[in-house]
């Protein structure tokens, strides 16, 4: 994801790569952070995150203890955040909104525009159907993502539990084994697969008496969550503070 990020900061003519972090021991550390595309970028891939001095956004894709050691950093120096790592619990989460009193942060469990328009599409699904229809999650990644269900698979779950007047961890069904018994009526159901090279892929059953409702996205390249995140970094341009998210972004509110 970090060289996507790094390609496509190069490739866009309104952006410039100031710098670029890995972590303390890399094999990358000092290396130019375009020299995998055979190009020369001026920002070196180093662990010091004083480099972010001078740079306006900081686009992170790391992981949660990560994520709040850049968190800490950027506001102190002033530097606004995209944040597409997942897995947060609820302390990490609450970190953030108080950052975000003091820095612009956009964050997304998914930056693809795609998506969240079909998070957009699942809102107005779930709001429609009602509780006669039963709804189940199914996402898939490859075999070297840490957290489940993906952070994604989740955002589907709790955007459509808010359009039908509930919270998610109300409702939830993230294991089934043995004798389960009926369906819980009004239960979501979450199902992950891992495996191979898939880079994402989620699909949402509305499963009626006499119909089924699927809608899905497939993610075939991590390009467009690199894209999201540069119209992401557009949208906090002149905003100081705040917490949004790519609904905000793409105007789907």
């Amino acid at each position: 994801m970090g060289r996507m990020l790094v390609e496509a900061v190069l490739a866009a003519d309104d952006c410039r790569l100031g710098a670029a972090f890995d972590q303390p021991g890399s094999a990358a550390l000092g290396q130019d952070a375009a020299a995998f595309l055979g190009q020369t970028s001026g920002a070196v891939i180093g662990a010091d995150l004083s480099a972010l001095a001078g740079c306006q956004v900081l686009i992170d894709f790391t992981r949660p203890e990560g994520t709040l050691a850049h968190l800490q950093a950027c506001v102190q120096q002033r530097v606004q955040m995209v944040i597409g790592t997942t897995g947060f619990d609820a302390a990490q989460k609450a970190a953030i909104e108080a950052a975000a009193q003091h820095i612009a942060i956009v964050m997304a469990p998914n930056m693809s525009v795609g998506v969240n328009v079909t998070l957009k599409l699942l809102e107005q699904a779930a709001r429609a159907l009602g509780p006669d229809y039963d709804i189940e999650i199914v996402e898939a990644h490859h075999r070297h993502k840490v957290d489940a269900p993906s952070g994604t698979a989740l955002q589907m779950g709790a955007v459509i539990a808010a359009a039908q007047g509930r919270e998610l961890a109300d409702c939830a069904v993230y294991e089934r084994y043995g004798h389960t018994g009926a369906r819980a009526p009004g239960s979501i159901g979450f199902a992950t697969v891992r495996g191979g090279d898939i880079v994402g892929d989620h699909t949402v059953l509305f499963a009626g008496t006499g119909e089924r409702i699927e809608i899905s996205h497939k993610s075939s390249s991590r390009t467009t969550y690199a894209q999201g995140s540069l119209q992401a970094v557009r949208f906090l341009a002149g905003r100081s503070s705040g917490l949004y998210d790519m609904y905000d972004v793409l105007g789907l509110r």
